[in-house]
């Protein structure tokens, strides 16, 4: 186990020292995300840029830890070119691979209803994130980005 958990942190590391699409996007047309953790001081900014119900294009900034900053890369990557409802459902099984159900910022759960939490979701590279359950401080790190996107998803369904 310890070769895959080496894997794990290299991924991790990674995207920490070359995050994937770093930086930022005019808005509008692009629609601006913010995420604070007051625990631990981090923060991310996700920008997307939607055509349709497609995210056409997905920007991330911010600053923090590695983990929180890592997911964020990752999140980035996964949810690129993906339908609103695609990008709820990685979102969704990433959550669940760390075993708290997916929230809004208000506390309500937006899990399996709308989702369909029961489809298969390919997670990749986001697998690395799921030894953050043994340090459940750190969870609020790796989801911050992930939440973000829930609460950008909402306002853009919205308008």
């Amino acid at each position: 186990m310890s070769g895959l958990e080496d894997l794990y942190r290299e991924i991790i590391l990674d995207h920490y020292r070359s995050p994937r699409n770093r930086g930022d996007l005019p808005c509008p047309p692009a629609h601006k995300g913010e995420g604070f953790n007051p625990l631990c001081g981090d923060d991310v900014v996700l920008y997307l840029l939607a055509d349709g119900g497609v995210i056409a294009d997905v920007k991330i900034g911010g600053n923090g830890c590695s983990i929180s900053q890592a997911s964020a890369s990752m999140m980035s990557c996964a949810i690129m070119g993906k339908t609103f409802a695609e990008a709820r459902a990685i979102n969704e099984a990433f959550k669940n691979i760390l075993s708290i159900p997916d929230v809004d910022s208000n506390g309500q759960d937006v899990g399996a209803g709308e989702t369909g939490a029961n489809q298969e979701v390919s997670l990749g590279d986001l697998q690395a994130l799921q030894g953050v359950m043994k340090f459940p401080v750190r969870i609020k790190c790796a989801t911050l980005g992930w939440n973000v996107l829930t609460d950008s998803l909402d306002e853009l369904d919205s308008c």
